[in-house]
């Protein structure tokens, strides 16, 4: 069992890969460079679990001034990012994901947040999931809002730290120390290799 794994797995765990879509592995403004250093991590856990996968996606606003209050300012500072600039095909999941989906479900979200309007904490439940493998981009937004709003609704959170990325090495390295200093009793870390290890097949 990895030192980051308090528990085995279970078999009703589902993998949930946060925003690993073309606007963030390819060229745009919102690139994260090291996404093809994790993408092939994930497409190893896809493969070993695809039907247990879940893939969220940001969806962005059609173009500058829509969005509620400072979203609204958030997409004029952002318009090459809007639907209107990047078009749709940019909304997909990575390329190399794309073959898992279906089976694997795809939740459409307009936040950084999964849990707000999405629907998402009702399917996990009428799944009878409680445990949560968390992956994707990036470690310090959507990671970081999918991480913590599990953790308020209950659910065991298991972070795979060689399947994250983001812009920031410095805020990616700090976040990881947060879950072990202070959300230590919800949140545990590990590898893909020890969480494939630990996770039950019936």
């Amino acid at each position: 069992m990895s030192q980051g794994l308090k528990a085995e797995i279970p078999a009703s765990a589902v993998h949930l890969c946060v925003d690993m879509q073309r606007m963030f592995v390819e060229d745009t403004d919102w690139r994260t460079p090291w996404a093809g250093r994790v993408l092939p991590v994930i497409v190893r856990l896809c493969e070993r679990r695809t039907e247990q996968t879940w893939f969220t996606r940001f969806i962005p606003a059609a173009r500058p001034g829509e969005g509620q209050g400072t979203w609204r300012q958030y997409w004029e500072r952002w318009p090459s990012m809007t639907l209107e600039a990047l078009g749709a095909p940019m909304v997909d999941l990575a390329i190399e994901l794309q073959p898992f989906a279906p089976p694997a479900r795809v939740i459409d979200k307009r936040l950084y947040s999964p849990w707000i309007d999405t629907g998402l904490d009702q399917a996990l439940r009428d799944s009878d999931v409680d445990t949560l493998v968390v992956t994707g981009a990036e470690t310090d937004v959507c990671v970081l809002a999918a991480v913590l709003g599990a953790v308020d609704l209950g659910y065991r959170v298991v972070v795979a730290t060689d399947a994250l990325c983001s812009s920031s090495d410095e805020d990616h390295d700090s976040l990881i120390a947060l879950y072990h200093r202070r959300y230590g009793q919800q949140i545990e870390t590990a590898d893909v290799d020890s969480i494939l290890d630990a996770w039950r097949s019936v």
